[in-house]
Order: structure tokens, then C-alpha cells, then sequence
């Protein structure tokens, strides 16, 4: 058996199942934003279809639907049967259900696939999170929580850059890069061992067990609801993005490839700093930094220039990255350790129900007041959430400012 912990001195990055959790990060953000620059040209290749509008645009989010669904009951089953099988299990039904846009007939078909593929997300986040919290503890979880979340922008920027590429010859191709997870797999088999279940030493890292059940579940029901919230916002991005530019008379596949790309490189690049700017600002800092620049991001599409478009992006995926690693740094230093299953699966269905409900909130409030219109809304919204953040960050401030006196 492995030692539970990385030790004390050694730098979370030089971790083989650092790498490899890592690397299963990456598997999140091509589950459904890598489609993003083909959905277009599958509209209107299968534009006979009376279902098109909506089908076309609900192949980047149906796979949350099953995600919504089956992460809590991979909870259960991480927690009571194991995280490496649930893994491993996982990846490789993510190759398979994700290339299989490529040779489908029809819309509907591929569809269906979408939602195998939301199973096989589920399996896959819930298990890398558990054992996150597993094997990591204290400044190196938190080091590897903004890697992750620099790890997924990265690999977002080259699986979506790719997929814009692909798409300008087929609509189809894009789906193919759902197969490069076949390669992580003799990796993750080598590296990713079953943790030490429940041990003495990972409820005394967790720091929950003197909390009541009641106490960390309420907080971890409210950090699913803003997770929930923030990603609804923000699947904006890939699933009215590539509409909003063809609206505008840009080449769809090519730019949307492009702004989604400068979307996930600014993201990774900030998520680098999370650590450092974390430990002075504190989670409320942090909510309100984030919530920032994903308003002003909004904003600045709202000019429909180009500039405004590559900007914009850029500033909303800097303050997505910022936000997103509170989530689960939170949630895993108050969850008791045999409960990490369970929270992990929680936070995976918010991802996903976010995603899920942005389609349905978008479309309505884009077909009433535009997409300028609609930016403008939530961007508003954003700020009110940013304007809370800093406030408890100015009381957080003063509370220990008069505690020092």
C-alpha cells in the first residue's frame, strides 16, 4: 500500500498521482466545450431536422443532465466501494461514449451518447476529487486544487483550439479528441492506488470530525448553490458564444474556436496565482475578485468588436479560474473524510446542473432582450454577487484588525 500523503517537503507538481489526477481534470472541460465550435456546422448539417434549434445547442449540455443525476450515487460508491475502480471505469467510458458523435446518424443518436457520456464524467470527477482530499492535505490540497483548475483551462485551450481547427473540415472531427483519453488510462492504472479507507490520520487532516453532520452538509448545500450559479453564468461561454459571433458575421467554427481558446489560456494562467493570491485575500476576496472580472467580461462583449470579444473572454475565464478552486478547497477541509465521496459528487452535480439549467435560463432571455441585452443582465447580477463578497471581506477584515487590538 502507498503512503496517504505526499510528505511534508516535497512539491505537489513532482506527485505522479498528482500528474495524474491532473490529467483526469483535464477530462471536465472537453466533456462539453470542445463540441462548442462545431455546433453551427451541425445545425446546419442536420438542419431537415424540425429539432435542430434546440438539439444542436443541448448536445454541449445534455451530458450534465446525467451528471446531475448519477454523481451523487458515484458518491455512494466511491465512498463505500472505492475511488480507483470508479476512475478508471470512468475513462474509459469517456472514450468511448464521447467519439461516438463521429460515426452517428443523427442528431438525436448522438444525443444519447452525450448522456453516456455525463455518466462517465460523473464516475470520473467524483472519484478525482475524493481522492484529492485523500491523498493530499493542508497547503499541497490547496496547491493542487489551483493546478487543477490550471490544468482544466489548459487543456480546455488545447482541446478547444483543436476541435476549431477540426471543425472548419468536418462538424463530425471534433469528436474524436473525446478518444485521446484512452492514453491517460496505462497511467492512472500505474499511479492511482485505493487510499487508506478512512484512517485515523485522514479524519484528524480533515479537521471536520468535530462538526456535527448538520454543520458541514448546510455549508456544503450552499457552496453547491453558488457553484451551481456561477456555472450557469458561465457556460454562456461555449453554448451562446459561437451563435452570438455568427450573429455578428464572424466565421462561427474558427472564431469561436479561437475566443474560447483565449478563454481557457487566461483562465489557466490565472488559476497559477490562485494559491498566492488566496493567502492574502481569503475566500471572500477571492468570490469577489472572480465575480469581478467575469462582470467586466460580459460587459466588454456587449461593444461586439473583436477586441471586445478576445478580452472579454480572457476576463471572464480569469475570474471563473479564481472562483472555482474555492469550491472544493472548501468543501474538502469541512467534509469528514469518509463523507469525501459524497462531497465530491455534490459539488460534480452543481458543475453540471449549472451547465445544464444555462440553456434553458439563455434562450428565453436572449430571444426577449438580445444578446447584448443579456450580457448586460447577468453582468449586473455579477456584480451584486462581487459586492457581497466584498463585503464580508471588509467585515472578515475589521473582525480580525480589532481582534489583533
Amino acid at each position: 500500500m502507498k503512503q496517504t500523503y505526499t510528505e511534508p517537503g516535497q512539491r505537489v507538481w513532482k506527485d505522479p498521482r498528482a500528474i495524474a489526477l491532473l490529467m483526469a481534470a483535464t477530462l471536465t472541460v472537453m466533456a462539453n466545450a470542445t463540441i462548442s465550435p462545431a455546433l453551427a456546422g451541425l445545425e446546419r448539417m442536420f438542419r431537415d431536422d424540425p429539432n435542430v434549434l434546440w438539439l444542436s445547442r443541448l448536445l454541449v449540455s445534455t451530458p450534465s443532465l446525467t451528471v446531475i443525476i448519477c454523481a451523487p450515487l458515484a458518491g455512494v460508491i466511491a465512498d463505500r466501494y472505492g475511488r480507483r475502480p470508479l476512475l478508471l471505469a470512468g475513462v474509459l467510458l469517456f472514450a468511448v461514449m464521447g467519439s461516438a458523435g463521429m460515426i452517428l446518424p443523427d442528431l438525436m443518436s448522438i444525443l444519447m451518447s452525450r448522456l453516456g457520456l455525463g455518466i462517465a464524467v460523473a464516475m470520473v470527477m467524483t472519484a478525482q476529487t475524493a481522492l484529492m482530499g485523500d491523498y493530499f492535505v493542508g497547503s499541497q490540497r490547496s496547491s493542487l486544487i489551483g493546478l487543477q483548475t490550471s490544468a482544466r483551462n489548459f487543456g480546455g485551450f488545447v482541446f478547444i483550439s483543436m476541435a476549431g481547427l477540426l471543425a472548419v473540415s468536418s462538424p463530425r472531427l471534433p469528436f474524436a479528441i473525446y478518444g485521446l483519453a484512452l492514453l491517460m488510462v496505462p497511467f492512472l492504472w500505474r499511479y492511482i492506488s485505493e487510499p487508506m479507507k478512512h484512517s485515523a490520520a485522514a479524519k484528524k487532516a480533515t479537521g471536520a470530525e468535530s462538526d456535527g453532520p448538520s454543520a458541514w452538509a448546510w455549508l456544503l448545500a450552499m457552496l453547491a448553490l453558488l457553484q451551481m450559479v456561477t456555472n450557469m453564468i458561465f457556460f454562456l461561454m461555449p453554448t451562446q458564444l459561437p451563435f452570438f459571433l455568427d450573429a455578428q458575421g464572424y466565421d462561427s467554427a474558427s472564431m469561436t474556436g479561437a475566443a474560447l481558446g483565449t478563454l481557457m489560456l487566461s483562465g489557466g494562467t490565472a488559476a497559477l496565482l490562485y494559491g498566492r493570491v488566496k493567502a492574502r485575500l481569503g475566500y471572500s476576496g477571492m468570490f469577489t475578485l472572480a465575480y469581478g472580472f467575469m462582470a467586466v467580461g460580459l460587459m466588454l462583449l456587449t461593444f461586439q468588436e473583436t477586441w471586445g470579444v478576445f478580452l472579454g473572454t480572457a476576463s471572464v475565464g480569469t475570474g471563473y479560474a479564481l472562483a472555482m478552486p474555492n469550491f472544493p478547497a472548501i468543501a474538502l477541509q469541512v467534509a469528514p473524510g469518509s463523507r469525501r465521496g459524497l462531497a465530491g459528487g455534490a459539488l460534480t452535480s452543481s458543475v453540471f446542473l449549472g451547465q445544464f439549467l444555462s440553456v434553458f435560463v439563455s434562450i428565453p432571455l436572449i430571444a426577449a432582450v438580445g444578446f447584448a441585452g443579456t450580457f448586460q443582465i447577468v453582468a449586473t447580477a455579477l456584480i451584486c454577487l462581487a459586492s457581497i463578497g466584498l463585503l464580508v471581506f471588509i467585515w472578515c477584515s475589521v473582525r480580525r484588525a480589532a481582534t489583533a487590538f
